[in-house]
């Protein structure tokens, strides 16, 4: 492991080379799982270099997201996202509010008084029956875009499974001990846009945030963002931390039903994207971010992991079905 993403208030994430769980010796891998699992279990954040998707195709995939977000608005909603179950299609800023809160009328509140600065576009797996993606026409600037955006999510499903096999080979399980709860690919690939903003917008209402703080449902979320800054982690005296941007890196952090599968030994952990901490004029320029939504299949039933209670009492939460339990969370956001 080397020195520490990020460090203040408490707060410790770790920045880890990921290249020594894929390639390295028997020793290296073990040492590598636990560094990655102690990061969920202590921030439910690491940091991680040296993964298997390019810097080359990184790059690509954000200059591709880009240009689906120059359409005209009207065009953009002509691909819009439409139910939980599907998951798919464009969200214009204002319509989804991130938020701790389960009453969906509390959800309308903040969302009035302080809608999100974001758009958004989500991708499934191609081939779910019923819930087809939502793919732009291919012309001009937006010729491959299908191609390049499922070769990423294939790319991103791989990572999952690794991440997840370091996952196991921490907590002592067999290394493949989850591959059939994540095979399938049940995830979501979401292509983010923080348009420009005044300075004033944040001056003028002190609770108005790019994104509302909240934690992420699912496994894991492989997080890539650019250079702009304004992601911010909740520390454990309940402080947010800046978590600044690394070049080539890739923010992983865990979700409530990672959580929630661990018996809460792994922390799922509060965050939110606010105003860039670095001011540039009187305008906030545009940020770019890519988030892959890791979740085990749909059909899985998620139970509380072995070797995290010792008895029948300490079993924080009784199973669920996957599919399930992310469709009535989403639901609330939307």
């Amino acid at each position: 492991m080397e020195k520490a993403a990020v460090q203040a208030d408490g707060l410790l994430i770790p920045l880890i080379d990921f290249s020594k769980f894929l390639d390295g010796d028997e020793t290296q891998k073990i040492e590598t799982a636990k560094a990655i699992l102690e990061g969920f279990q202590t921030a439910g954040f690491i940091y991680l270099k040296n993964i298997p998707i390019t810097a080359e195709t990184r790059s690509h995939v954000f200059g591709t997201s880009a240009k689906l977000f120059r359409l005209p608005l009207e065009e953009k909603l002509t691909y819009g996202w439409t139910t939980p179950e599907a998951n798919r299609g464009y969200s214009a800023p204002g319509r989804e509010k991130v938020t701790q809160l389960t009453d969906i009328a509390e959800v309308e509140k903040v969302r009035n008084s302080a809608p999100d600065i974001k758009e958004s576009f989500e991708i499934g797996r191609d081939d779910e029956e019923g819930h087809p993606n939502q793919w732009p026409t291919e012309e001009g600037e937006l010729v491959g875009f299908k191609d390049t955006m499922k070769d990423f999510f294939d790319q991103c499903k791989k990572l999952h499974v690794e991440v997840m096999r370091a996952i196991a080979v921490g907590m002592k399980l067999e290394p493949g001990h989850f591959d059939s709860y994540v095979d399938v690919g049940d995830n979501t690939l979401r292509l983010l846009h923080y348009p420009s903003v005044k300075k004033e917008v944040f001056k003028i209402n002190p609770g108005q945030v790019r994104a509302g703080e909240h934690t992420d449902y699912g496994s894991i979320t492989l997080l890539f963002q650019d250079s702009r800054g304004g992601l911010q982690v909740k520390s454990p005296s309940g402080e947010f931390v800046d978590a600044t941007p690394i070049e080539g890196t890739c923010v992983v952090n865990a979700g409530d039903l990672l959580a929630r599968w661990s018996n809460d030994t792994i922390k799922s952990t509060i965050h939110r994207v606010v105003e860039p901490p670095q001011a540039e004029g009187d305008v906030h320029p545009p940020r770019y971010s890519i988030a892959y939504f890791c979740n085990p299949n749909s059909k899985s039933y998620i139970e509380v992991l072995p070797g995290t209670y010792a008895s029948e009492a300490e079993k924080k939460y009784e199973g669920v079905n996957s599919g399930q339990y992310l469709v009535q969370r989403l639901a609330v956001t939307y």
